[in-house]
């Protein structure tokens, strides 16, 4: 036992003792969480008190992010100290367990791929040793806490601090003010530590609470105005409650804009601080030795704001936009026209006076450099930040109002060093599409950089028993700091014994994760199938749609007897739909009628099984990614921008069924064509048949196609007289106000989609031979570590080296 692990273990006793007065063994997993995090809070306070003063006295780079989807900290921090397995043993000699801990809530931060990259890259960079921090948002709810309810989702408050939050330091010295129209508020930040595996080095995480200056007006509450005494309070409060607040009305938008500002205000005031408390009012140096990198549009008002800030001190426009021009550097994650934000002036105005009009400033100054450049005014045009077009009224007497609105994207391409794509792919549709015209004018500004993973999360710690075979067959644990160490492991995807001994631990792995959701939700997963995955945000460009239709297609040929001889497949399906989103809630709710349906016929039911698992997190994931045999990854060509789900199931050797999308394209160039299950249109032929393509006449001419449709509207299946399976049935054939039919092409890629599943069917119906393509992936997923991408982003964008 080392002496680190026995002075932890005594911390943990006393803090256990003084707080509860209790024994480990008396604990419940609540106490025993907070006196063990405390104990490794006091571990790591030294080192993470020098890493601090180490970043502020180089060039650091700051990650802005609206999300980081962080999970629980226990473990991830025991594996980067070293101390698991040791502290499990202490535990388990007094009576206590850490398996105990998998009660404890997930830190509700974050909602999909954009937010666990973040906290990966923060996890990446404190293991490099570089001086990377992030800012963002102190959700009190997060997003929400998902159930389902007779098939439907519904929202829950979740309240992941109702028993404090041990890994949070609230600093109430470093609190600031952010002003908007019709209030100001207090920014608190708690501070949050990242820990680097294998050193000493500790990143931070600041995220900003948002707070009424006065939180109880007692003068009110005396005149028994009990609601008003407390409205401020509420307002302020609201900014930072949930994450992504319905942004349907005037009201959820001015709600959305505050958080963004907020934490970017707060972020840019903090920095601004400390650099002056050692330079002065001298911000010659700010930009040499800060860099920001923006994650998507959500920071983007950081740019204006900055300038604000630095004219407030007494810059000119040109100095203080000079200033920024060298700070901010873009990452573009989507797109998707509903995700590269832009603001309306009215709205700008209501809630961040004189903020629009520094926007208008600085695309005056684009529009001079185009000028300058000799760009044509029609380029000119589409490339302006300030889009203004005419609108027609009700009113009589002002037919036409001019409106405006602020680009965000665009701001962002202008406005900082580098713009970047996070897959190849992604990054050439950006130059010759999305962002062309900016490409043809900065060519030099445009990076690709594919994203990454945590191996130390997403392998070692959700799947001990796969990196423990990894280890001893690589002879040493090099792979969790560098992943392409496995690499050299490929040979072994011809050893029988080797991939035995891999099959049956990924059928330890299915049994851990039935056990966890029949603990966690009481559904019953048949662990001795194939296990089948689409786990992501439900999106109609994920086309969960389109999996849950050909499986629908899969019942009734297995039920006719025309598939026969089908190896026994659970399909299981985890994702939250955004409240407001009743297209994709009504998919949630075909997916358990699907469900429904088949569990009920006793013949199909014996091979195949449909399950979705509600409140999709971070630790439901780690079960899932180390179990799945198969993952889906099946976005239509083009949409997803990059994926990072895909190479966490590659990772722990699940094959792909995708498209040639996002990354997906690389996971096939790295582990080889016979290895993964690639299907359906690509980007240029959805190009090609955009304009003539027609739905209706694949449903006319394909008899699957129209059964499995027909099946949502002729009574086969039930939406509970909601209406919602006619309406996805319209969505495909007959489009809707604002989409063409089928706009996600799913009926284009069903048939090659069908035929994929079945060919994987029938390869696993050999679990040794297949075990063969899951080894492949495994080897050959080095790439795909955070570790390289953040390597890349400091040598390339950043321009940071490691801590001295």
């Amino acid at each position: 036992m080392t002496q680190t692990a026995t002075k932890v273990f005594s911390d943990f006793k006393v803090f256990l003792k003084t707080q509860y007065h209790k024994t480990p063994a008396e604990a419940s997993p609540v106490e025993l969480h907070a006196a063990l995090s405390q104990a490794l809070m006091s571990r790591i306070a030294d080192d993470w008190d020098v890493s601090q003063r180490r970043h502020a006295s180089q060039r650091r780079a700051l990650y802005f992010s609206a999300e980081f989807l962080v999970g629980r900290a226990i473990y991830n921090n025991l594996l980067c100290l070293g101390l698991t397995e040791e502290i499990g043993h202490l535990l388990e000699a007094q009576g206590a367990s850490l398996e105990a801990l998998e009660e404890i809530e997930d830190a509700a931060l974050g909602n999909g791929g954009l937010g666990r990259l973040a906290a990966c890259y923060l996890d990446s960079g404190a293991t490099l040793n570089l001086p990377l921090d992030g800012y963002g948002i102190r959700y009190r709810y997060g997003l929400f806490k998902q159930t389902i309810e007779n098939g439907f989702q519904k929202e829950q408050a979740d309240d992941w601090t109702a028993h404090g939050d041990p890994w949070s330091l609230r600093r109430d010295d470093l609190a600031v003010e952010v002003a908007f129209g019709d209030q100001t508020v207090r920014a608190v930040p708690y501070d949050m530590p990242i820990l680097g595996y294998g050193t000493t080095h500790v990143s931070t995480l600041r995220l900003w609470q948002s707070e009424s200056l006065v939180p109880f007006d007692f003068v009110r509450f005396n005149d028994q105005e009990y609601d008003a005494s407390v409205a401020e309070k509420n307002r302020a409060e609201d900014i930072s409650r949930v994450l992504y607040p319905n942004d349907s009305t005037d009201e959820g938008k001015v709600l959305r804009l505050k958080q963004e500002y907020f934490f970017s205000s707060a972020s840019l005031q903090d920095m601004l601080r400390a650099y002056e408390s050692v330079h002065g009012t001298d911000y010659s140096s700010f930009a040499a030795l800060h860099t920001i990198q923006l994650n998507d549009t959500h920071p983007v008002l950081a740019i204006p704001e900055l300038i604000r800030l630095l004219m407030a001190r007494g810059l000119t426009f040109d100095a203080a936009f000079g200033i920024a021009r060298e700070v901010f550097c873009y990452t573009n994650h989507t797109i998707m026209a509903e995700a590269l934000e832009t603001w309306d002036r009215a709205l700008l105005d209501r809630a961040l006076p004189g903020m629009f009009e520094i926007i208008e400033r600085i695309d005056a100054v684009l529009a001079h450099e185009l000028t300058a450049k000799k760009v044509d005014a029609a380029q000119m045009a589409r490339m302006s930040i300030v889009h203004h077009w005419e609108e027609q009224t009700d009113d009589e007497d002002t037919p036409v109002c001019e409106r405006a609105v602020a680009r965000m994207a665009f701001l962002a391409c202008f406005a900082g060093r580098y713009v970047n794509g996070v897959a190849q792919l992604h990054t050439e549709i950006l130059k010759n599409d999305v962002l062309h015209d900016w490409y043809t004018v900065w060519p030099e500004r445009f990076q690709n950089k594919t994203n990454g993973i945590t191996q130390r999360r997403w392998l070692a710690l959700c799947n001990p028993k796969l990196a423990a075979l990894l280890t001893r067959l690589l002879g040493d644990d090099s792979w969790l700091t560098d992943l392409s160490r496995l690499e050299t492991l490929d040979h072994y995807a011809e050893d029988e014994t080797i991939r035995k001994e891999f099959v049956a631990l990924k059928g330890d792995c299915r049994h851990a994760l039935a056990d966890y959701v029949e603990k966690l939700h009481g559904i019953a997963l048949d662990p001795n199938t194939l296990l089948d995955v689409q786990i992501k945000r439900l999106h109609e460009y994920k086309r969960q749609f389109l999996n849950i239709l050909a499986i629908l297609e899969l019942y009734f040929e297995i039920k006719e007897g025309t598939l026969r001889d089908f190896t026994p497949t659970t399909f299981l399906f985890a994702a939250k739909s955004a409240p407001g989103y009743a297209r994709a809630k009504g998919i949630i709710k075909l997916i358990g009628a699907v469900s429904d349906l088949i569990a009920a016929d006793p013949v199909v039911s014996r091979v195949l099984k449909v399950q979705f698992v509600p409140n999709y997190n971070v630790s439901l994931a780690e079960h899932i990614i180390a179990a799945a045999d198969v993952s889906e990854q099946i976005s239509t060509a083009g949409t997803e921008a990059s994926g990072t789900g895909n190479m966490k199931l590659m990772a722990n050797g699940a094959v792909t069924l995708g498209t040639l999308d996002g990354a997906n394209v690389e996971i096939l160039a790295e582990a080889g064509a016979a290895n993964e299950y690639i299907f359906g249109a690509h980007v240029e032929e959805i190009r090609d048949r955009a304009a003539q393509y027609d739905p209706n006449a694949l449903y006319a001419s394909d008899a699957r196609i129209r059964r499995v449709l027909d099946a949502l509207i002729d009574g086969t299946l039930d939406d509970g007289d909601t209406g919602m399976f006619r309406e996805l049935y319209d969505s495909i054939l007959k489009g809707a106000s604002w989409h063409k039919p089928d706009q996600y092409y799913l009926l284009l890629d069903f048939g090659r989609f069908l035929d994929a599943k079945i060919q994987i069917n029938r390869d696993a119906a050999d679990r040794l031979t297949f075990a063969k393509k899951a080894w492949h992936n495994i080897c050959h997923c080095g790439k795909f570590s955070s570790d390289r991408a953040i390597r890349e982003y400091a040598s390339d964008i950043w321009e940071i080296t490691p801590v001295q």
